[in-house]
Order: C-alpha cells, then sequence, then structure tokens
C-alpha cells in the first residue's frame, strides 16, 4: 500500500497570471504562500493556501494549449470549495462580476452546490457544509 496522507497540492496554469492571480486571490480570498519568477521557463508559479494550508500551485507558461471542458472531457473535472454558506458566496461571487450556474440540490446528501468557472473557463464548484 502507498500509504497517502492526504493531497499536497493541485496545479493550474493560466493564460493570463496577473488576472488569474487576482482572480484566486481576490475574489477567492487564497492567500500568496510564495511567489516566484522563473526566466528560464518564463513562468511565474504562485503557492496558494486556503484556510493556512497550501492548495494550490498556479503556473503560467506563454501561449498554454486550451483544455477542453465542455462537453465532459476526459481527466480532471473539476475542483470543489466546501463552504458555510453558499448563497453568500454567489452574492459575493456576483457583485464582482463572477456568474454561477442555478443552485442545484446533491440527490445523495441533500447538500446544496453551483458551478463557476475561473478565468481560464475551469470548472469550479462551491458546496455548501
Amino acid at each position: 500500500m502507498l500509504n497517502l496522507q492526504a493531497v499536497h497540492h493541485i496545479a493550474i496554469i493560466c493564460a493570463d497570471y496577473e488576472r488569474s492571480k487576482r482572480f484566486y486571490v481576490d475574489i477567492l480570498g487564497l492567500t500568496v504562500l510564495n511567489e516566484v519568477y522563473r526566466a528560464e521557463r518564463q513562468s511565474y508559479k504562485l503557492d496558494l493556501a486556503l484556510n493556512g494550508q497550501y492548495v494550490i500551485e498556479l503556473f503560467s507558461f506563454p501561449d498554454p494549449p486550451r483544455r477542453p471542458s465542455r462537453p465532459e472531457a476526459l481527466g480532471l473535472r473539476h475542483l470543489a470549495f466546501t463552504l458555510p454558506d453558499l448563497d453568500a458566496a454567489v452574492a459575493h461571487l456576483a457583485v464582482r462580476g463572477v456568474m454561477t450556474e442555478p443552485i442545484r440540490t446533491d440527490q445523495h446528501t441533500g447538500k446544496r452546490f453551483t458551478f463557476f468557472a475561473d478565468p481560464d473557463g475551469l470548472p469550479l464548484e462551491l458546496y455548501e457544509a
């Protein structure tokens, strides 16, 4: 057995580094742990935390190819965040120009959730605790 303990991080490649940095930090509220520009790769690497826990590596590369997300494509489907008040979160996003799908209820758990997209169209989910 591998004895896995936790997910260490999720890596995301963005098209516009400053736009995505503002989205993940200013709109979603993640905090910056470390930011490095790697000149040899013409790439930024931004380490982001959620409630003090390292969760996302945000990368920029020159001209990355687009990854299809709709219709459902093979591979990672979406990144989901748990939060206590879905209505407040949807209102927070709307004020900042981020549109969400209609709120739905999970048939199996009875919990409410919605989807939205980051600046590159990557699917994100908010799931009410």
